[in-house]
């Protein structure tokens, strides 16, 4: 019983292993002529600002004066 379920275990996991390496993206398949570049996200290169606590308490105030976070939370929880 114990054999069948590691062997089980075994199979699942070579088998997303090949799965996940099929992902990766190759220079051919990209058209590249080196090696294929990773590229990472970065938050200060996404463009936003990082907004203070002030601002956040601000919005928070006007969700909920708009009516917006009782929308929101009628949402969530399937009402």
């Amino acid at each position: 019983m114990k054999t069948s379920m590691i062997a089980l275990a075994f199979a699942a996991f070579a088998t997303a292993g090949f799965a996940h390496a099929s992902d990766a993206p190759t220079a051919a398949t990209e058209g590249q002529s080196g090696a294929a570049q990773m590229q990472q996200w970065n938050a200060s290169q996404s463009g936003t600002m990082q907004k203070t606590r002030a601002e956040v308490r601000h919005e928070l105030v006007q969700a909920q004066q708009d009516g917006k976070l009782p929308r929101l939370n009628s949402l969530y929880r399937g009402s």
